[in-house]
């Protein structure tokens, strides 16, 4: 590429999106450099998706430990010690972002370190330093939204950010949101004894889930003693000597409600880090939200400035973040790719207890589209695998359009249903029918025959049920 510049890609943000693009860039021969204020791996590896799958694992173990006597085993004395949890999940993040470091140096990958910003259509400035590059991609991720009014204090307020990190467990705590990040830290600080109480506005609890699903999810949350305001808004947080106050409104009935506890966990989405980085000095368009509009290929309105993961606002995942830095560092390199613009193809997980895992559409999107829809499931409680492991709870779903077959959505929720759910994602990209997978020989005993027999359900022929 061009020599009047410093390198031919820079990418700004380390994170899931950035470390990625960067190490694609560099595979194509391209000179590449990553620009990180805080630390590589960004939220995700850092205080996000890792250390709160390290956690989970911690209170899946407290969780199986409580079932003692329906496996036939009795402990005395039995204690868990949280700072443990918490110090073992540093140190499987730490590990992760060791790795990426040692990924930038073996793809011979300039890292810079410190805070970037824009200066012009080609230029950056890292602190104090001026850096030109024929290409930025944009990777700046996002930060936790608040509510109007609400002050993060790191003690009485919290969001992720500060919880992955306190080792030190509330008595109690409302949570406010019910999507993957308040439902998750919800099943840990449960399992470890902290009384929960999660407040979630819209009709339930994961509302970007189906209905059937997030009801499954809430009856085992209230079986573990977990409380669950479900359309029900906060009006009012307050800080206390004692802890917080939490004033809610039910949106049904207008009863108001004043909840005590020792913390409060602000859950209710994310925010794209779009302000502070020079977009507008080098022309690049924001929407009235903050997030960066992108093209098919992650392109925003400067052709040579791309915009991946949560920034630009099209799907704020980890793996959304990664496939987007891929497309963008492709399409930069003039090689074959493969433009994104359906994102409902895009797998959706929550790991707390069941875990809940989907992708396309709901069957009420897939009516509201004018599809004619066909609906088959199986129960984990008919699946030997899931019998054996003691988890029967939950189902997996197919949605399909019954002139075609085309699958339209898969709703799975119960043991492990996140590690199924490639199998249905591949299926949506070759477009396989649910005859396909159906006559796919799956092996027995496993969790993967639920998603077979659901495709013979959804042709009318279920085998087991």
């Amino acid at each position: 590429m061009s020599n009047q510049f410093d390198y031919d890609v820079l990418v700004l943000g380390g994170g899931p999106g950035g470390y990625v693009a960067a190490i694609r860039a560099a595979q194509l021969g391209l000179k590449t450099a990553l620009v990180e204020k805080e630390n590589l791996g960004g939220v995700c590896l850092n205080w996000g998706c890792i250390p709160t799958k390290s956690l989970i694992r911690n209170a899946d173990i407290v969780h199986l430990f409580g079932r003692g006597k329906e496996f036939g085993f009795k402990v005395t004395g039995l204690e868990f010690d949280y700072k443990v949890a918490v110090k073992r999940s540093r140190q499987v993040s730490k590990r992760l972002v060791k790795g990426v470091g040692f990924l930038m140096r073996k793809n011979k990958i300039d890292v810079i370190n410190g805070y970037g910003r824009l200066t012009g259509p080609h230029t950056l400035d890292v602190e104090g330093k001026g850096v030109t590059a024929a290409h930025i991609i944009l990777a700046t991720g996002s930060r936790p939204a608040l509510l109007p009014g609400v002050e993060v204090d790191g003690k009485r307020i919290v969001t992720y950010r500060q919880a992955i990190v306190q080792d030190e467990l509330p008595g109690r705590i409302v949570i406010v949101g019910a999507g993957p990040i308040g439902m998750e830290f919800a099943y840990v600080y449960n399992a470890y004894g902290v009384q929960v109480t999660v407040v979630e506005m819209l009709p339930h609890i994961l509302p970007n889930e189906e209905p059937e699903v997030a009801a499954v999810v809430a009856k085992a949350f209230r079986k573990y003693g977990v409380k669950l305001l479900e359309g029900t808004r906060t009006e009012k947080i307050e800080v206390t000597d004692e802890g917080v106050t939490v004033r809610v409104k039910n949106l049904d009935s207008g009863e108001e409600e004043t909840l005590t506890a020792d913390q409060t966990l602000i859950a209710i989405g994310v925010k794209p880090n779009s302000q502070g980085i020079g977009l507008e000095t080098a022309g690049v368009a924001v929407s009235d939200r903050g997030w960066t509009p992108v093209n098919d290929v992650m392109q925003t309105n400067v052709p040579h400035i791309y915009a991946i993961g949560d920034l630009n606002g099209k799907l704020p995942l980890a793996h959304v973040a990664s496939a987007q830095g891929i497309v963008a560092v492709e399409t930069i390199a003039g090689v074959e790719t493969a433009p994104i613009d359906d994102y409902s193809n895009m797998p959706r997980c929550t790991y707390c207890h069941p875990q809940v895992a989907s992708l396309g559409l709901t069957e009420a999107q897939a009516r509201e589209q004018g599809y004619e829809v066909t609906t088959g499931s199986f129960p984990f409680q008919a699946n030997g695998k899931a019998l054996a492991l003691g988890e029967k709870e939950g189902f997996v779903k197919i949605v399909m359009d019954a002139k075609y077959h085309e699958i339209l959505g898969v709703h799975m929720v119960g043991p492990e249903v996140t590690e199924l759910l490639p199998e249905l994602s591949l299926a949506r990209m070759l477009e396989l029918t649910p005859e396909e997978i159906g006559r796919n020989v799956h092996a027995h005993p496993t969790l993967s025959e639920t998603i077979m027999e659901a495709a013979h359900a959804v042709l009318g022929h279920a085998i087991h049920i």
